[in-house]
């Protein structure tokens, strides 16, 4: 307890933001395989509640699943896809695992230590103690690390209950749980598509669907379904067709204009301006700032994909004198030329990259020294 209450107070504060994503879903998942709710703090133990991180010897996920364990519970991998980074399904998984091991020993203590050392090594433990089956009584005869295994799990069980005691308080996450919705893909995906279309980068797709090893999400049967922020899903709703379509030609191999295609091809009427790609600019940028859509630039420059190179040459038709502000509603108009963003109340990494046209990524490799899991109000980031 002291060393989470003293030297780990900023992770401790960490994980408690971060439970808002994830302890509902446990939650749920315990009690439907009637299993303690407090075996939800065992992922804090295991993995920090990072769906991602991966173990020296190999164990992933938020319950860090080895491989075969992982494939024994049922959880898959393939070229596209791992299972165990899956909150949903490697949660389920190590519920009936844990439940499993509750019935070999009939003692939680027990079966945690089982779970992080193996049945093997308890197994081993017991003889070793002459026969001995309370935790306690084996703990000596355990490699080292599940020595401290089912302390550190009382302990982290104890914090995240009464942090408040120790004046350690929640570190607001990127995103809560009740600010995103599900839905379910009709074709594949790349999630370069979404980056160009709504501006949400592949970083900020991960951070909700770690599931997926690549950029590319597969069709399958049933289909993939993601986890989208709610903010998105009325963009969804309208784009969607006009996703799938910019996805295949996105991916699709290159078609090379023909003399004839050029010969045909006439400038566009009314007001049209020339338009030179910059470093981080997408087609939606660059629509959205001319009042205009994706569809129209890609039909006026005949481009058979949403892929800019810096340098390149564009005829826009729109405003004569379009507004850089275009992207933010008129209630938040922001200076594009601004280099620096004052922190107000609800901003966060993620809504500021959108607001500037740039991802959480960059502005996190331009703030070195700020942590984005403990902004403050008033505090400057750079966005440029």
């Amino acid at each position: 307890i002291h060393y989470f209450a003293k030297k780990r107070r900023k992770f401790t504060g960490i994980v408690l933001g971060r439970s808002r994503l994830y302890f509902d879903l446990f939650e749920e998942t315990l009690a439907k395989h009637d299993l303690p709710l407090e075996l939800k703090y065992l992922s804090v133990i295991e993995s920090g509640l990072r769906p991602q991180v991966k173990s020296r010897a190999g164990a992933l996920g938020l319950w860090q699943f080895m491989y075969r364990t992982g494939k024994l519970y049922g959880l898959e991998e393939n070229s596209y896809i791992d299972e165990r980074m899956d909150p949903i399904l490697s949660t389920d998984a190590a519920a009936r695992y844990l439940k499993k091991l509750y019935e070999m020993y009939d003692d939680w203590n027990m079966a945690l230590a089982a779970y992080n050392a193996g049945p093997g090594n308890v197994n081993k433990a017991i003889r070793r103690s002459g026969g001995k089956m309370t935790y306690w009584e084996i703990r000596p005869f355990l490699p080292r690390e599940t020595q401290g295994y089912v302390p550190n799990f009382i302990a982290m069980a104890y914090m995240m209950t009464y942090h408040a005691e120790h004046n350690i308080v929640p570190i607001e996450p990127l995103i809560n749980d009740f600010e995103t919705d599900t839905i379910c893909l009709k074709k594949s995906l790349n999630t370069a598509t979404l980056d160009s279309l709504f501006g949400w980068s592949h970083e900020s797709f991960i951070q909700l669907n770690p599931i997926y090893k690549t950029k590319h999400v597969p069709e399958t049967n049933p289909p993939q379904c993601i986890r989208m922020p709610i903010s998105f899903i009325k963009d969804w709703i309208a784009h969607e067709d006009s996703l799938y379509q910019l996805d295949s030609l996105y991916f699709a191999s290159p078609v090379v204009e023909t003399k004839s295609e050029k010969a045909n091809y006439s400038a566009p009427s009314g007001n049209a301006t020339t338009h030179i790609v910059r470093s981080g600019e997408t087609l939606s940028l660059i629509a959205s700032r001319y009042g205009t859509t994706v569809n129209q630039i890609m039909s006026t420059n005949n481009l058979r994909t949403t892929k800019l190179k810096i340098g390149q040459k564009l005829i826009v038709q729109g405003p004569a004198n379009p507004s850089k502000s275009s992207t933010t509603p008129s209630s938040n108009k922001i200076d594009s030329n601004a280099k620096t963003h004052t922190i107000q109340s609800g901003d966060n990494f993620w809504n500021i990259a959108k607001r500037y046209g740039t991802t959480a990524k960059r502005l996190e490799e331009l703030n070195p020294n700020l942590d984005p899991t403990d902004l403050k109000i008033g505090q400057k980031v750079r966005v440029k």
